[in-house]
């Protein structure tokens, strides 16, 4: 199992690490990472590895989850040195700040607006998908006032803009069980396979089960704006926002 340093320090913008396995030449497993890997509906982080020995530099252009290993696919155009990564290579680990950044202030942000909708409208989160620019959260309503998502914007960037910290903790699936009424906003639930929890609490608005990457305080969001409602079929919904820059 690669150990995600990212679960409790999601700042982390750079890490050391060694090289456990090799495939194909360009998916490499560490023994540690900082990298975000794909998963629910965040994009994975990009960087690069750059091997401590003689400085060659690796272009990850995508990280996912395995078998309990998180994989870090690197380019071939980004290879400067005269041989690929090998097993036992040390390697410092730098992510692509920016892109990560943006896609924590998109992710603490959809939970802020997701629990507004939860809470005002009593919908069921069904799915959501991260983007740079825009991000959407599909749910599930009968009742479709598009008038009320003007409300829930305001809510929403009301409690961005009031400081809320942003904790981070990892327990195990029992103890969230007991502590939470729900582990997550997601109509699909969480899977019985997970057994250790990562709970992603927002002071005074929100505590639930979320691997993502997160920010420390809501203000660092600056704020939402809700750009488009789709009609989906029935009680299937669709919102976008963006952020406020």
């Amino acid at each position: 199992m690669t150990e995600a340093l990212y679960f409790l320090d999601c700042y982390l913008k750079e890490f050391e690490a060694t090289v456990e396995k090799v495939t194909e030449g360009k998916y490499i497993v560490l023994d540690r990472t900082a990298f975000y890997p794909e998963s629910g509906g965040q994009p994975s982080d990009t960087g690069k590895l750059v091997r401590e020995r003689d400085g060659a530099e690796f272009k990850v252009v995508y990280a996912g989850k395995f078998n309990g290993d998180i994989s870090h696919e690197i380019s071939p155009e980004g290879e400067t040195g005269s041989e690929g990564l090998k097993v036992g290579d040390r390697v410092k680990g730098i992510i692509d700040w920016d892109r990560r950044y943006r896609h924590m202030r998109m992710h603490t942000a959809t939970h802020v607006i997701a629990n507004v909708i939860e809470k005002e409208a009593g919908a069921q989160i069904t799915g959501n998908q991260l983007g740079l620019d825009q991000s959407r959260v599909d749910f599930s309503l009968e009742a479709f006032d598009r008038e009320k998502f003007a409300e829930y914007e305001k809510i929403a960037n009301e409690i961005i803009a009031e400081n809320h910290s942003v904790n981070l903790y990892l327990v195990s699936r029992k103890e969230a069980e007991e502590r939470l009424s729900r582990l997550t906003t997601l109509a699909k639930g969480f899977s019985e396979e997970i057994t250790e929890v990562r709970l992603v609490e927002i002071e005074g608005v929100t505590i639930e089960a979320c691997g993502g990457s997160h920010l420390k305080n809501t203000g660092e969001i600056k704020g939402i704006n809700i750009e488009k409602l789709q009609n989906k079929g029935k009680s299937n919904r669709r919102m976008y926002f963006s952020l406020l820059d």
